[in-house]
């Protein structure tokens, strides 16, 4: 399993003016639900930087996420390990799958994994 890329997520009611702040250092905005927004660069994608104002489908809203090529693998790791799990593995509405930890310092964790494309093996599409 390897990790994909690693995106603090920043807790704010001002996702316009942070949108703004961050323009000037180069992120544009690649995704906004209205309640979370990503930015990134342009020239490296995977700089990226969360704001949120909540998490409208898990009770807490992460510190961290973190993008990994096989969540599922990752999930039944940590379970295994004995970590504390305080959202469970879901499919999102947005095209993710993920879960929420506790790291040893209780901040909260999101991993998270975009599923494989799907191919039609009838048509090879």
């Amino acid at each position: 399993m390897s990790v994909r890329r690693v995106v603090p997520d920043i807790h704010s009611d001002a996702l316009e003016e942070n949108r703004t702040f961050y323009g000037l250092l180069g992120l544009e905005e690649v995704m906004n639900l209205g309640w979370v927004m990503t930015l990134a660069s342009p020239a490296n994608p995977t700089a990226q930087l969360i704001v949120m104002t909540e998490d409208r489908t898990a009770p807490v809203a992460p510190d961290m996420s973190i993008e990994v090529d096989d969540v599922d693998a990752v999930y039944a790791t940590l379970l295994a390990a004995g970590a504390e799990i305080v959202h469970p593995l879901q499919d999102e509405e947005w095209g993710v799958r993920r879960f929420f930890t506790k790291d040893p310092d209780g901040r909260i964790v999101n991993v998270l994994g975009h599923p494989a494309p799907r191919h039609d093996t009838a048509t090879g599409d």
